[in-house]
């Protein structure tokens, strides 16, 4: 089935920025939407942000405006870029998928495939 295979994640101050990165190359199912998670420290697994082929974008009401998922389909690789960090989104980040046949549309719950994280600390 091959992986996803998170990276980015780091320590960065309030106000900063990061960018992390999917790479999918290795997964062996292609989808047509795909997305981010987030799991903070003791907390439950969320959608934040889904991007379908057809372009169309969803993201959670804290994220809005500060975060964007995009992708690189000749490398392979779902991003997701942060601003304007703030220590409530602290936590793991997966890249995820929705293996949904007619998936695109979809909402930021239906994802059924993730990575193994990559963890975001922001510092007051």
């Amino acid at each position: 089935q091959g992986r996803l295979v998170e990276s980015g994640g780091d320590s960065v101050q309030a106000g900063g920025s990061l960018r992390l990165s999917c790479d999918t190359s290795g997964y062996t199912y292609r989808s047509d939407c795909m997305g981010w998670l987030r799991q903070p420290r003791g907390g439950e697994r969320e959608g934040i942000a889904r991007l379908d082929s057809d372009g169309t974008t969803t993201y959670i009401d804290s994220v809005k405006g500060r975060f964007t998922v995009s992708r690189d389909t000749a490398k392979a690789i779902l991003y997701l870029q942060m601003n304007d960090l703030e220590p409530a989104v602290t936590g793991m980040y997966y890249c995820a998928v929705d293996h949904r046949r007619n998936c695109k549309g979809g909402s930021l719950d239906q994802f059924s495939q993730w990575g193994e994280g990559t963890q975001v600390f922001v510092s007051s």
